[in-house]
């Protein structure tokens, strides 16, 4: 399952604000009146207001509580503030204004974006310096100490502090401008990789500074997810940026532990860390001169201390039952995919096969996601994508039910290819999410989104690993996807119950931004 998902507005909505619709129209000018003879011809009637995005078959729209400032009466239908001021990242060029549907540009588009393509590589090089740091510092800490548990803790600090930075630091990404916050977790994380390169940083030294890049973690990933919002709007090009990030992060579990194995056969782990530190300076330099300086969410209100704040914050998205179902669902399928990875090595066991059995096992999940996300985000529209969330996400489990068979290595590698197709729902609940969060919680909402996600699929190693010590492997897995589809059916009835109404969808927004808004071409 991806680490990054990587990985999704804010405003009162009327019953006629649609999912995604941010299309600013400000102030109703006054309507011409005839006032005699002379008037001339009535005036053609106004077009009907456009609307973009897919629909979110999901129950009333998300309470929100009203932005600070903001008039009591709510925001106008629109999304537009008083006083005809378009809300902030709301497009002004780049739509239709006779109705007509822009055709999305794909992939294609969203690479059009001159700040995406920025993130994306700074994107790349943070996330191949976190692969190759892992597996350097594991093997530097056995070197050091010949100790299996001192490495295996090395690898699993990388998760387990997700939680308390994602729960403790969120309101940084709400309360800050993204753009420093992301170019500071940068500097951060080389600061700390430097240490860890000095020959006298003892091996407490070494574990403390892996959870301070693990505490900064989901910080970096909430703001950058809130942030994509800003850069490519909330339509169709924000769902296609997360499935590209999203794909990269599955990607870099295949090849970073290929380029780390390869770095260390010819470096010394101190050297193979050494070269981490540039990857994160270059991802620094990328953020802060590829993407453009905008303000913060929310300002600092209150005088409250940023932990206060995060807690806070984490208690409205928490308290809302439209977006508590919709982060759960992101949340419950790993918690049950990820047993066959975790006892990949116990089943090679069991099933009497070697390492190349082993390798190909662990690769075949990220080989679906990948697959399956790329098929969904290119050939499916957005309506389809929306459509097909709920039955993916509730069959993504049932290929598991084939280790029931205690299947060889090829039946077996089917099974999880097909349950990491599974996975690619979530591009359709990207949609739903960022049009259930406000935009003052954005940040907030994302790393809570990111550390749950890293912290829960931890849980799910670990009971995967508690249930084979006393059942068979093959069982173990063949019942996580049993409980994990029965899970997945009560928590569908309730996504299904917070939706708000159905609405049909007129047009999809393919505007992007790069120096101005503009239409993007059939791609």
């Amino acid at each position: 399952m991806p680490r990054d998902t990587e990985p999704p507005t804010g405003g009162a909505r009327d019953a006629t604000d649609t999912p995604g619709d941010r299309t600013p129209r400000g102030p109703t000018p006054p309507t011409a009146r005839s006032t005699g003879p002379a008037a001339g011809p009535a005036p053609l009637p106004a077009p009907p207001p456009e609307r973009d995005g897919p629909p979110d078959p999901s129950g009333p729209p998300a309470l929100r509580a009203p932005t600070k400032g903001a008039p009591t009466g709510g925001t106008p239908a629109g999304g537009t503030p008083a006083g005809g001021t378009p809300a902030r990242g709301t497009p002004t060029r780049g739509t239709s204004t006779r109705g007509t549907p822009t055709a999305p540009g794909g992939y294609r588009a969203v690479f059009a974006v001159r700040e995406f393509r920025a993130v994306f590589a700074a994107h790349l090089l943070s996330l191949l310096g976190v692969v190759v740091s892992e597996l350097a510092l594991t093997v530097l800490v056995y070197d050091l100490t010949a100790s299996p548990l001192l490495s295996a803790l090395t690898f699993a600090l990388g998760m387990l502090p997700y939680l308390v930075g994602g729960t403790l630091f969120a309101g940084i990404a709400d309360r800050y401008p993204a753009r420093r916050v992301l170019v500071t977790c940068d500097l951060i994380c080389a600061g700390c990789v430097a240490v860890m390169v000095l020959p006298g940083t003892p091996v407490a030294g070494l574990l403390v500074l892996r959870c301070l890049v693990a505490a900064v973690s989901p910080v970096f990933t909430g703001t950058r997810m809130a942030a994509l919002t800003d850069i490519l709007g909330e339509g169709d090009l924000f769902v296609l940026g997360r499935s590209l990030l999203r794909i990269i992060s599955q990607s870099a579990l295949l090849a970073g532990f290929g380029v780390g194995g390869l770095l260390l056969a010819v470096v010394s782990p101190r050297g193979a860390i050494t070269i981490t530190v540039a990857t994160f300076l270059c991802s620094a330099a990328l953020l802060r001169f590829g993407t453009r300086a905008r303000p913060a969410r929310t300002t600092a209100g209150g005088g409250g201390t940023l932990p206060a704040e995060s807690v806070a914050g984490a208690r409205l998205v928490l308290g809302d039952r439209r977006i508590r179902a919709l982060m759960l669902l992101f949340w419950l399928p790993p918690v049950f995919v990820v047993a066959p990875e975790a006892l990949a090595a116990p089943y090679a066991d069991e099933i009497g096969v070697g390492s190349a059995a082993l390798g190909l096992l662990m690769c075949a999940m990220p080989v679906g996601s990948i697959a399956a996300e790329l098929y969904v985000g290119a050939a499916l529209s957005p309506r389809t994508r929306s459509l097909v969330v709920l039955p993916l996400a509730v069959a993504g489990l049932l290929p598991l039910l084939l280790y029931g068979l205690r299947p060889g290595v090829a039946l077996a590698a089917v099974a999880l290819v097909l349950a990491g197709a599974g996975s690619a729902y979530v591009i359709g609940l990207d949609q739903w999410f960022v049009a259930a969060v406000p935009d003052e919680l954005r940040g907030r909402a994302m790393t809570l989104l990111t550390a749950g996600l890293m912290t829960l699929q931890g849980v799910g190693m670990a009971l995967a690993g508690l249930a084979a010590e006393f059942f068979p492997v093959h069982r173990v897995v063949a019942g996580a996807g049993v409980v994990g589809t029965l899970c997945l059916l009560l928590l569908v009835a309730e996504v299904r119950r917070t939706a708000p109404a159905s609405v049909p969808v007129h047009r999809i927004r393919t505007e992007v931004r790069d120096g101005e808004d503009r239409q993007v071409p059939h791609g």
